[in-house]
């Protein structure tokens, strides 16, 4: 178990922080503009805000001899992560719109079980916790997302494919992250989930100059500091961190996006929704928790990656 820092604990709190109360600022950010006008924007902006961290990383890596990823890998790896991650952030934005922004953040929190379940189908093994918790969550989004008609609602399902979508995100970052710069490998996800965003807005939508700046602090927020700074507090508080420690701590997103949503927005939830948080919160922690003995045969597959 690596040490663990107080100053690093803080800055991936930080991080969570500020991915929870993200949520409120998609919320809000429909109110002045569309979902594919929204995240175009918010994509670009964080794409421009990561820049700077770029040269400053290849500089150093430059003075330091440090050899560099391959152009062509980066690029792939950026556009194939680009377009999984602008899919399952429009089925969140469009999500966003029929439920609340609290079970957004649970709900959106499940591709952390969803990772490693989806692993079997690449060879992984998956340890006996992971199905408990998996058993667990399901019963969690029972409680936290059925109505009485027993029917899962527009906004729900939409964020529930939002995150299997992130699932399949984390794995193709899993996979091109080893072979290219992680942070632009970031810039360029984002630049492309920006660009077929907008592409999507002008064919559907009509964005105004208007509508940038009457909203400008949402997408400001979600652009600039939930893409540009919480990333950047990622990439410098895991530094020396165990992941599973690290993974704990940014798992409470989840539980601020709730809290945000409630103090900012006023959207409580009732006791029923509140006890499906808790275990779907519940779930997500035991399937981060180290494990005693590792499964022999073959690579176990728990942790999970926030990008």
């Amino acid at each position: 178990m690596k040490k663990v820092s107080l100053r690093n604990s803080f800055m991936l709190f930080l991080a969570a922080f500020i991915w929870g109360v993200a949520f409120v600022a998609q919320s809000v950010g429909m109110d002045y503009m569309g979902p594919f006008t929204f995240n175009g924007a918010r994509f670009l902006m964080g794409s421009m805000v990561l820049l700077p961290l770029v040269y400053v990383r290849r500089k150093k890596d430059k003075e330091r001899n440090i050899p560099r990823a391959g152009l062509r890998i980066t690029l792939k790896g950026g556009v194939c992560c680009g377009l999984a991650l602008g899919t399952a952030a429009l089925l969140q934005q469009f999500g966003i719109i029929y439920t609340t922004v609290g079970k957004a953040g649970f709900i959106t929190t499940l591709y952390i079980i969803i990772v490693p379940v989806l692993g079997i189908f690449i060879g992984k093994k998956i340890a006996g916790k992971v199905w408990i918790g998996a058993a667990a969550a399901a019963f969690g989004m029972y409680l936290l997302c059925m109505s009485e008609r027993l029917a899962l609602g527009k906004g729900d399902t939409l964020v529930f494919l939002c995150a299997i979508i992130f699932s399949i995100h984390i794995l193709v970052i899993d996979y091109f992250s080893p072979k290219a710069d992680g942070v632009e490998l970031s810039c360029i996800q984002f630049l492309t989930a920006g660009m077929i965003s907008s592409i999507l807005a002008f064919v559907f939508e009509k964005p105004e100059l208007s509508n940038f700046v009457d909203g400008i602090i949402p997408l400001a927020y979600a652009g600039i500091m939930s893409s540009g700074v919480a990333y950047t507090l990622q990439v410098v508080g895991q530094k020396d961190m165990d992941p599973t420690v690290a993974s704990l701590i940014l798992s409470l997103e989840s539980v601020v996006s709730m809290l945000a949503g409630w103090i900012i927005l006023g959207q409580a939830l009732n006791g029923r929704e509140l006890a499906g948080c808790a275990l779907v919160f519940g779930a997500v922690i035991l399937v981060q928790l180290p494990d005693r003995k590792p499964i022999q045969g073959g690579n176990e597959m728990n942790d999970s990656v926030k990008v």
